[in-house]
């Protein structure tokens, strides 16, 4: 069974702890430019989600990659072999979730690589708001959330 990146974006704190762990853990500097997870954040509505890569089963990076720089792993992680990348950032404007970040510093592509099949990002989030688990219960979870609110509308009605 595959395992996936759950994004809770209701959950989401603001705190930007997934992006500094995500930079230290693959460059040794906590840098949030150099993150493969961005929080973006609605000031005004006090309101921030994690855009992190969905590790799309037909993911338009890979597909629109010139070069066939990036491959899925064993994880289902989405992999830039930067040796044969050539920057030209098709990726980054394909993405349909701007989760594929250009890091100008170090010229080259960021996409979230599952740390190896233990995200960092969620054993360091404090809020819940990023997960990582089997597909099928994203799934079950969201139909749990749908119904939970059809009941109360159902009650709300009578």
């Amino acid at each position: 069974m595959s395992k996936v990146l759950f994004v809770e974006p209701e959950r989401c704190t603001g705190c930007r702890t997934c992006e500094l762990i995500c930079s230290f853990t693959h460059t040794g500097e906590f840098n949030p430019l150099h993150s493969c997870v961005s929080i973006v954040a609605f000031e005004k509505n006090g309101f921030s989600f994690p855009a992190v890569c969905q590790q799309c089963s037909i993911a338009a990076c890979m597909e629109v990659c010139p070069v066939g720089a990036i491959s899925k792993d064993q994880n289902g992680a989405m992999i830039v072999n930067h040796s044969i990348c050539l920057r030209c950032k098709m990726c980054t404007i394909a993405c349909p979730f701007g989760a594929t970040f250009y890091d100008a510093e170090n010229d080259r592509i960021l996409k979230c690589d599952l740390c190896g099949g233990d995200p960092q990002c969620v054993e360091n989030c404090a809020s819940g708001a990023l997960t990582y688990r089997e597909a099928n219960t994203v799934n079950q979870s969201k139909r749990r959330a749908t119904a939970a609110k059809f009941l109360g509308l159902m009650e709300e009605g009578r």
